[in-house]
């Protein structure tokens, strides 16, 4: 290789981080993208004539080319704890008091918006990114470095006096702009629209296709500085020295003398937030000296030293057009508000979830009512009053529809609930599409390659109408289906192929059975020993399996006896799925040995699946409700009815996550 071929190479590759530096961080670009394209086409030419010169930080990475089949899960070297949430300026103020009890004097602050987005933490050794892992359940997280490598405003080569090893953590987010983008291209491509940049940048970064998540123009903001031998001793003035490494500090980044000063940047931004181009849902604020953050220390699942603060959710006044009704995976049938489009938290709001037919009447909602329509942390905004003084004296009350809107079939609705559905789960096309999407699910048979719009498409050609029909599909049938290539044809297959090997209690959770959750699954599994077995089953052999009771007998009965169910299950045994209980791993100890335990509400230590596999592993067991039977209820945040009806019950001890780790321990 000649001399001048490496030379031009280095001062390429030299030029193109420059110049995406001006344009990303410093927001002042000075070449052409004609200028840039150029020079990243010669680049690229070169490193495909001379393979010895690749680089993974070469500004040619950040076009994105690669395939991943999995995401290597690892652990985080320094834990991403979450935060502590506050809503109103007691708490901030109650913070404080703690603070200054400990620190013994009035520590200044560091003020930031809070990007709702996706965590991300970076790796950077010697001045190159060698890893960018997400933030998962905060001790491991998924390696998505290809992905991330895409990303212009994530540095790949730090510039100046940088530390030779630290962590940088950030938000990985999509401006409205971009979000408005993807949906209008899916639109035109006749796909259902995303429904909100925070879980579209999230799912974005889980993408196989490192080309697909280029194209998708994700944003990064990054804002905590993490290592041992920091080169400054405040948070705020370690972002300063990343900024100058070519790390995208955001500018809204504000230093706060005392909390007075604090809340004046809460409300300036809960006023102007919708002047951003992107979401934000509050602002953090962190104790600036690194040494006091030192001394506060963490919590089991946050750090003392920093809060969030969440803006309340906002309200808007509109008109209630119409009310169509959607039809769910179980048959339950959901009404849903049409309105017109209104303006709220920086988005057009055109539909609002109204739950069930309670809702509806306790509401008395008529069409034409103008009504409150608010939008919190959900996805689809929900009518939370009707201001009947407005309503026309010729308005027609809006009366909860009788037959299913999908198949006609006359709507059941369940006793003492406000639900109503559709009994006709066999043939009603959304209930069918459900359960082959469940069936799929990475939780059931873990088929690579078929989602939502996967099932949609199969069905809508008449390839699949059954879950068994997955397992008669071939290649030459996908084949003609739009944007169907070769290799994604036989990725489908090669998934459906796999899912095969996939044990008795996962087919039998994605069978979908009313009431048949993993944890009843297992219990069925392991009780029976194998599909013939439970099909031969009385109602009573059913009730009497430990913790499943009647109202889950009567369901898996009643599957079980379905004639089209039995052709249904016979086809699965013909296809090869495993329909027998293979033996069971000997426990790791007896610590949890003849006892019982249930998880509830947002685990943050562990994630649930993982939780229920430690108490097995130690020789207890998990059941599915909260009963005289249940030993120990382990709660996250936000637990709710489980954690009342246990505190009724009196003999159930209640723990914590660490505690629940501490019996591990013992």
């Amino acid at each position: 290789m000649q001399q001048e071929v490496l030379e031009e190479v280095q001062r390429l590759r030299a030029e193109l981080d420059q110049y995406n530096y001006e344009y990303y961080v410093l927001d002042e670009p000075t070449v052409t993208d004609f200028d840039f394209d150029q020079k990243l086409k010669r680049l690229q030419v070169l490193e495909e004539q001379y393979p010895e010169l690749a680089d993974p930080n070469s500004p040619t990475q950040r076009v994105g080319s690669v395939i991943t089949k999995t995401f290597n899960t690892v652990q985080h070297q320094k834990r991403m704890y979450s935060l502590e949430n506050s809503y109103n300026k007691q708490d901030l103020l109650e913070w404080e008091r703690r603070l200054l009890k400990v620190l013994g004097h009035q520590p200044q602050y560091v003020a930031e918006l809070k990007y709702d987005g996706a965590s991300i933490s970076l790796h950077y050794r010697e001045g190159k990114l060698v890893q960018a892992v997400t933030r998962g359940d905060g001790f491991q997280g998924d390696d998505i470095t290809q992905n991330v490598r895409t990303i212009g405003e994530i540095p790949l080569i730090l510039r100046g006096d940088y530390p030779a090893n630290f962590f940088i953590r950030g938000e990985i987010y999509l401006t409205r702009k971009n979000f408005d983008k993807i949906n209008a291209s899916r639109a035109e491509e006749g796909l259902d629209p995303f429904m909100n940049p925070r879980n579209t940048a999230s799912g974005t970064l889980k993408l196989q296709d490192s080309g697909e998540v280029r194209r998708r123009n994700l944003s990064a903001y990054l804002y905590q500085v993490i290592g041992d031998q920091l080169p400054a001793d405040t948070h705020y003035e370690m972002l300063q020295k990343a900024r100058t490494w070519g790390c995208k500090i955001p500018p809204e980044v504000k230093r706060c003398a005392d909390m007075a000063e604090v809340l004046q940047f809460i409300h300036h931004w809960e006023a102007h937030r919708h002047e951003l181009g992107y979401d934000i849902d509050g602002i953090v604020i962190k104790v600036d000296a690194l040494q006091d953050q030192a001394e506060l220390g963490y919590t089991a699942k946050s750090p003392r030293w920093a809060m969030a603060y969440k803006y309340k959710a906002e309200k808007v006044t509109t008109v209630l057009e119409s009310v169509s009704y959607q039809v769910g995976r179980t048959g339950a049938v959901t009404p849903v508000a049409n309105l017109r489009p209104v303006l709220l938290a920086g988005t057009v709001v055109k539909r609002a979830s109204l739950h069930n037919e309670d809702i509806m009447r306790k509401l008395d909602l008529h069409t034409g009512d103008t009504v409150w329509v608010e939008k919190g942390g959900e996805i689809i905004p929900k009518i939370t009053a009707v201001a009947a003084e407005h309503r026309s004296e010729d308005a027609v009350q809006v009366t909860f529809i009788t037959h299913c809107p999908e198949c006609g079939t006359a709507l059941q609705k369940i006793e003492d609930q406000a639900v109503h559905f559709c009994p006709n789960e066999l043939h009603c096309p959304p209930q069918v599409m459900g359960k082959i999407i469940h069936f799929s699910s990475r939780k059931a048979m873990d088929i690579e390659s078929i989602g939502q719009e996967t099932v949609a498409l199969l069905y809508q050609n008449n390839l699949v109408r059954t879950i068994a029909d997955l397992y008669s599909l071939t290649v030459e049938a996908l084949l003609p289906l739009p944007r169907m290539a070769r290799k994604s044809a036989e990725n489908i297959i090669q998934g459906i192929a796999t899912s095969k090997n996939q044990p008795f209690e996962k087919v039998l959770f994605g069978l979908g059975i009313r009431h048949v959750g993993e944890t009843v699954a297992k219990k069925l599994a392991k009780h029976f020993g194998s599909l013939e077995a439970l099909e031969a089953a009385s109602l009573q052999d059913l009730a009497a399996v430990t913790d499943i009771g009647e109202k889950i007998a009567e369901s898996v009965y009643r599957y079980l006896q379905n004639p089209e169910n039995k052709v249904e299950l016979e086809r699965l045994r013909v296809a090869g799925l495993q329909l027998v209980t293979t033996q069971n791993q000997e426990p790791v100890s007896d610590k949890l040995a003849g006892k019982s335990f249930l998880f509830t509400g947002k685990l943050s230590l562990f994630t649930r699946e993982d939780a229920e596999k430690l108490v097995e592993a130690h020789g207890g067991k998990n059941i599915a409700a909260v009963s005289k039977n249940l030993d120990y209820l382990v709660v996250g945040e936000k637990a709710g009815s489980k954690l009342k009806k246990a505190q009724d019950i009196g003999t159930v001890t209640i723990l914590d996550e660490q505690q629940f780790l501490d019996l591990l321990e013992s």
